[in-house]
């Protein structure tokens, strides 16, 4: 299986001068809600004209927190085929309520994947928080209800979610993976979803933790028989990223430690895989 590095545009000032550059770092695709950027159009020219595979995201609902099951659908279906003309590789979905029953979720994934059936490229629904995903035991009773959901994992929003390291959870963790076509690798702890610098000593437990998680993922993927597993260093500017709280600055280079985080993976993964 081969490791394909995806670089987020979330927080990148210029995307069309990043492009360049980001295609020098190792980046193969590129990962955007395209459409809530602006230039669209232009944008998604641009990412296919520098070579990458592309991963739009799409959010149910935009972002109104709304509880009609019929809104969250209908923008589903709206997106899917607006994106659909950019060639995606897949597509990334926040999707859901995080305060819907069981009953509503069930009616909402159900028409999503009947949607889903007309394209030709998947849908790695997120774990994140605000949508139906956002803990592990709601995920874990929906890919337990459809077999066909695929997952996005990005376990930083459930570590703080739950306030703790969710080793207690391996078993959903592995059952995650089983469905996992996507990785967001970016650190969370237990009072947010995103640890300031990933690097840092005092966040080493975290970083190890995640790892874990992101090999238990890997390992499914192989014994899938899947030849490509793809990983976005999702780490996010303020107010994901910690600033100082005297001058509102960050506190270490996003690109950066979205970066390190890249090339970190990329060694492990190598390394698991000789």
């Amino acid at each position: 299986m081969k490791l394909k590095l995806i670089r987020h545009l979330w927080g990148v000032a210029d995307p069309f001068a990043a492009l360049p550059r980001f295609k020098e770092q190792g980046y193969e695709g590129i990962e955007a809600g395209v459409l809530i950027m602006p230039e669209t159009e232009r944008l998604a020219d641009a990412i296919r004209a520098n070579g990458f595979d592309f991963i739009p995201q799409i959010f149910t609902a935009e972002f109104d927190p709304v509880d009609e099951v019929s809104r969250h659908v209908d923008s589903f279906a709206r997106q899917m085929e607006a994106v659909a003309g950019f060639d995606p590789m897949m597509v990334v979905c926040h999707g859901g309520r995080d305060a819907w029953s069981a009953e509503a979720a069930e009616s909402f994934y159900g028409q999503v994947l009947e949607i889903a059936r007309e394209f030709r490229f998947p849908v790695a629904h997120e774990t994140h928080r605000g949508r139906y995903f956002y803990n592990p035991w709601n995920c874990a009773a929906m890919i337990d209800r459809f077999p066909e959901l695929r997952l996005c994992c990005d376990f930083s929003h459930w570590v703080c979610v739950c306030e703790r390291l969710i080793d207690d959870q391996l078993d959903i963790i592995r059952r995650a993976a089983g469905r996992c076509i996507h990785l967001h690798a970016r650190v969370g702890y237990e009072n947010g979803p995103q640890v300031p610098d990933p690097a840092a000593p005092q966040h080493a437990a975290h970083l190890a933790a995640h790892e874990r998680w992101w090999d238990i993922v890997w390992q499914a993927q192989r014994e899938r028989g899947d030849e490509i597993g793809t990983l976005t260093p999702e780490f996010g500017p303020p107010t994901y990223l910690h600033t100082r709280p005297q001058d509102n600055q960050p506190v270490v280079d996003l690109e950066e430690v979205c970066n390190w985080m890249a090339e970190r993976q990329a060694v492990r993964f190598a390394a698991g895989e000789a």
